[in-house]
């Protein structure tokens, strides 16, 4: 660990978050003396102070020991490299744009590789009332079940969590171009491309 990357990152995140020495101090129950050594590289955080300087700054705990924070290049969110995150342990299903680091209950999740939609996963999009309605041939049951669909368009995500024994069947506005995502429990991410009802 480098105490002058890691003072220098604590003193800008202090200042983004306008703060004081003092005032990050008093959060933190410790002497602003010790913030101004780690700011001036004297020192580093001790580890058990981590989560809670992470907590106040913002920022995850591994950044403040690498002391950068390295931005994504600006891809200005574009639609086509969407990815998709389940958490293995809650189930917590989210979803980003170009990359992004993600994680849920202490683990740091994988984007979900998505693999064309099969016989066993069969999809189907009609066209009622203005509207896609979408059903997948699928069990719902408890132990094997589709999580989510997710309608993507060049500009918007509709995203709808689907729970065990219920239908595996949503309606959607149409979005004519779309992507269709769904996510099996046992067999990943699944898609369909380019709705053209």
């Amino acid at each position: 660990m480098d105490c002058n990357k890691v003072g220098k990152l604590i003193f800008s995140l202090r200042k983004e978050k306008e703060m004081t020495q003092k005032e990050l101090a008093d959060a933190m129950n410790i002497s602003d003396r010790t913030i101004s050594k780690w700011e001036r590289g004297i020192g580093c955080p001790d580890i058990s102070l981590l989560q809670e300087l992470s907590d106040i700054l913002g920022v995850n705990i591994e950044k403040i020991l690498i002391g950068d924070l390295v931005p994504n290049q600006n891809d200005k969110g574009n639609m086509k490299k969407i990815n998709f995150y389940i958490c293995p342990i809650c189930g917590s299903v989210q979803f980003g744009t170009g990359e992004v680091e993600i994680s849920c209950c202490g683990r740091k999740l994988a984007p979900l590789i998505s693999h064309k939609a099969n016989s066993l996963h069969e999809i189907n999009v009609a066209e009622i009332e203005g509207e896609f309605y979408i059903t997948v041939q699928h069990e719902m049951t408890k132990t094997h079940f589709i999580s989510f669909v997710a309608c993507v368009s060049l500009d918007r995500v509709l995203f709808v969590k689907l729970y065990p024994e219920q239908t595996a069947e949503i309606r959607i506005p149409k979005m004519i171009g779309s992507d269709i995502y769904f996510y099996c429990n046992r067999h990943g991410l699944m898609k369909k491309e380019r709705i053209r009802v």
